[in-house]
């Protein structure tokens, strides 16, 4: 509903911190009461006496009420509440419209994807410039491209571009090269959660084993050694 019907009120109230902070309360309200549709306490209303009633004339004494009949009554609505069966709210369905075109939404977080497409693009600059040995490039991104690791996406993206240098047998790297890899890899896999130990850690592990350095003549190590320790 709100896609559908609030994106121009929305868009109207960017910026207006006292409008924005009032349609949250409109909706909070509206979630609280679709949580809790039954007040807790049902109130009986009591009507008032009309005005100028004790100026009547024959006025009827209020009858004596008899405690027990009273007793009784409160008695047999206490065990019909007991037995009554919980009250459900029955679900109304309703069609609502697909509203605005997704791109309407999106339009407002225009600079979050560009900025998002931008390291994207740093992390692929910067892994291959560590590929072509253009250090001084890369160390010039790499501050860059650590703070990107913080996001998945970037670690997607390193993950990606890994894999394409392996494609192309470029796996036997200098220590500079092994140098740079190791870290952007252990960066990725340190801002690694859970939701991503079935994705961007396991897409790391071909990975680990493949990329290495020749350490002296015959003696050949391997990146999992350096990254084995994360969880």
């Amino acid at each position: 509903q709100l896609v559908a019907y609030e994106v121009k009120r929305m868009k109207a109230e960017e910026g207006n911190k006292q409008k924005i902070l009032r349609h949250i309360k409109e909706l909070a309200e509206k979630l609280y009461k679709n949580e809790n549709p039954y007040p807790a306490v049902a109130m009986h209303k009591v009507q008032k006496p009309t005005e100028g009633c004790h100026l009547r004339l024959h006025q009827r004494p209020f009858p004596r009420l008899d405690e027990g009949t009273v007793q009784w009554i409160i008695d047999q609505a206490t065990a019909k509440l007991q037995t009554a069966p919980p009250a459900v709210k029955a679900e109304k369905k309703c069609m609502v419209p697909s509203g605005p075109p997704i791109a309407a939404i999106l339009e407002r977080n225009g600079n979050a994807l560009a900025n998002s497409a931008r390291r994207l693009e740093v992390v692929r600059n910067c892994i291959s410039y560590v590929f072509e040995n253009k250090m001084l490039e890369a160390k010039k991104l790499f501050p860059a491209v650590l703070r990107a690791m913080k996001g998945r996406a970037a670690r997607h993206c390193l993950t990606q571009e890994l894999h394409l240098h392996v494609q192309q047998n470029r796996a036997v790297l200098d220590h500079q090269q092994f140098d740079f890899v190791i870290r952007m890899m252990n960066c990725c896999l340190q801002d690694c959660t859970a939701m991503d130990e079935h994705g961007i850690a396991a897409a790391l592990l071909p990975l680990v084993t493949a990329f290495c350095r020749k350490l002296s003549p015959g003696i050949t190590q391997f990146a999992y050694s350096c990254v084995q320790e994360h969880v």
